[in-house]
């Protein structure tokens, strides 16, 4: 089992920076893919970033040169560093362990006012 809990969510004006973090509890955090997906009023849950146990990272084309995801498997904390941020950002933002029929967090809400 794994426990997520996000943090770092709020609100900031276009153009600013937000960090979120994604704390997870249980072993098999370091030997798991991370992602972190997005779900905006109306809309359905995309994926915004993801990173796999070797480190490599994929992003969605919206947040590509903008968001920066990494993760700490010996602080099993992943993290979503976005700068630039837009208001077509605004969203509940989760932190996923092990794809979309893995781990879920409660997520966290960011919104960017223009």
């Amino acid at each position: 089992q794994v426990q997520l809990l996000e943090s770092g969510g709020g609100l900031v004006q276009a153009g600013g920076s937000l960090r979120l973090s994604c704390a997870a509890s249980g072993s098999i955090f370091g030997f798991k893919g991370v992602g972190w997906y997005r779900q905006a009023p109306g809309k359905q849950r995309e994926l915004v970033a993801s990173i796999d146990t070797a480190g490599t990272t994929n992003y969605a084309d919206s947040v590509k040169g903008r968001f920066t995801i990494s993760r700490n498997n010996v602080k099993t904390t992943a993290y979503l560093q976005m700068n630039s941020l837009k208001p077509e950002d605004t969203a509940v933002y989760y932190c996923n362990c092990g794809g979309t029929l893995g781990f879920w967090g409660q997520g966290t809400q960011v919104t960017v006012s223009s």
